[in-house]
Parts: structure tokens; sequence; C-alpha cells
């Protein structure tokens, strides 16, 4: 008779796959009942060489459709409980508050390719001159110099998420203007463009404020901020905050409020 928990039990097989930033890419990886999480962490850091590897994690959803960041310290199973087949993404969970000081290209490619994601998403909303910008960089990166391409060829590349045939046009301008620039030096350039959005590395989940109305909330290194829409409302930085309270339902944020006197 074979009992749960029993060691040979312990020592089934299971599989999981783990998707890469690069949709198409995938990765299998077989463990053991008892392993953690951080497991399938150092499986996928060693698939790609990553060092700094405090900056990255794996997401999955659960049953219910919400998604949960895996725990490096707590059994694989457990966490995804009622799952199959298991799945994990890849993903940014520290956006860096300065890409460039990145010290391994790699962390630098794979916080591009997350940015590009984000980008496509809607996730990194922008305003369109922007988007434009980041889009023709993209091209750059990925296809190189301006009249290598077909005609029509923005139009074939998934960029942003509303991809209007004006702001193709705009793309195709600013691309143009791009000659001569490495991917390297691309890249390099949409990250210092990404960097400097409200919307860089902002997970926006929604909740209401105290008056009922429907507003989306973000944390980022640069502190805690509100959307409405996709328009700011409201940024709150780290120093001006004194702490963080999570009571039922609510979630109340201290702040201090500093004055300007005028002479």
């Amino acid at each position: 008779m074979l009992k749960f928990g029993s060691k040979k039990n312990l020592n089934n097989e299971n599989k999981c796959t783990i998707r890469l930033l690069d949709d198409s890419e995938v990765v299998e990886c077989e463990f053991q009942t008892y392993h953690k999480g951080r497991y399938l962490l150092d499986f996928v850091f060693n698939h790609l060489n990553l060092i700094e590897a405090d900056y990255f994690g794996l997401r999955y959803v659960d049953q219910h459709r919400q998604r949960h960041w895996l725990d490096p310290n707590r059994n694989i199973l457990r966490q995804m409980k009622g799952l199959y087949p298991l799945l994990v993404c890849f993903r940014v969970k520290f956006y860096p508050c300065e890409p460039l000081q990145l010290q391994e290209e790699v962390s630098r490619y794979q916080l591009f390719l997350q940015l590009r994601r984000d980008l496509l998403h809607g996730r990194l909303y922008c305003q369109q001159d922007d988007a434009a910008m980041l889009a023709a960089m993209l091209l750059q990166a990925e296809l190189g110099d301006y009249g290598e391409q077909t005609d029509g060829y923005v139009q074939q590349c998934r960029l942003l998420v509303r991809q209007t045939p004006k702001l193709e046009a705009k793309i195709e301008e600013i691309h143009a203007t791009l000659t001569g620039i490495t991917p390297a030096q691309a890249e390099a350039q949409f990250l210092r463009k990404a960097v400097t959005l409200d919307t860089y590395g902002v997970d926006p989940h929604p909740v209401k404020d105290q008056k009922g109305a429907q507003v989306y909330l973000g944390l980022s290194h640069s502190g805690l901020l509100t959307f409405q829409g996709s328009r700011k409302t409201q940024h709150f930085r780290w120093n001006e905050i004194q702490r963080l309270n999570y009571e039922g339902k609510m979630f109340i944020a201290h702040i201090t409020i500093m004055e300007i006197v005028a002479h």
C-alpha cells in the first residue's frame, strides 16, 4: 500500500514548462515532489547565464486567474496546487532605477525584452510621440538600418497595443533617422527612454479611492502611484511615505506632507 508522503512518493518526477520573455522560446524543467521554488529559479537562471538574478522571478496564474510570484522558499507543488499542466513565466520582478548600471549584458537584454513586452501589451503606457520613438528604436535594434526592409514592414511588426496607420508612418519616419546605430546602441537608447516614463516598472492594480471611483494603484522604484485610465493622478515618493497598512480590504498609505513657506 502506497501512502502519501512516503519516500517512494517523494521521488516522483514532475515537469514544469517555463515560458521566457520571448514567447516563442520555452524550456522544460523536471523536478522532484519535494523541490522548492528555488529549484526552478536556479534552473532558468543557469539556462540564461544570469548572474544578476535578484531582478527576475517566475510568475504563475492560479485557478482564480490571479497572478503570483513563485516563492523560492516554498514547495513548488503546494504553491501551484490544482494547476495542470504546470506553467510559469520568466519575468522582470524588480525594475532597476538605472537600467544601464546593470553589470551584465544578458541582464540588460532581458530587461529590454521585458520592456518590449510591456510596450506591446500597454503596460508601458506613454504618449504617441514617445511610443513612436520607442517602436522605432525596437526596429533599429531588431531589423537594422532603414531601407533594408520591404514595403509595409512596420505594419508586419507587433510593436504597440494600438498600432494605427498614422502611428506606423511616424514610426517609419523616426526609424529612417536612426541609420548607423548598432543594435546594442539602439537597445541602450530604448532603455534610457523607457526609464523616464511614469509607467516604467509599474504593475497597475484596480482599486477604488475613498469616493468609490475606479483608479489603478502601482508601485515602482520611485514610489507609490495612482492612475485614472492612462493619466497619472498622484505620485508619492518613498521618502514621503511614513508607513503602509492593510486593513481588511483597505490599503492605507500614511504620507508626510511637505509644506513650502514663501518669503
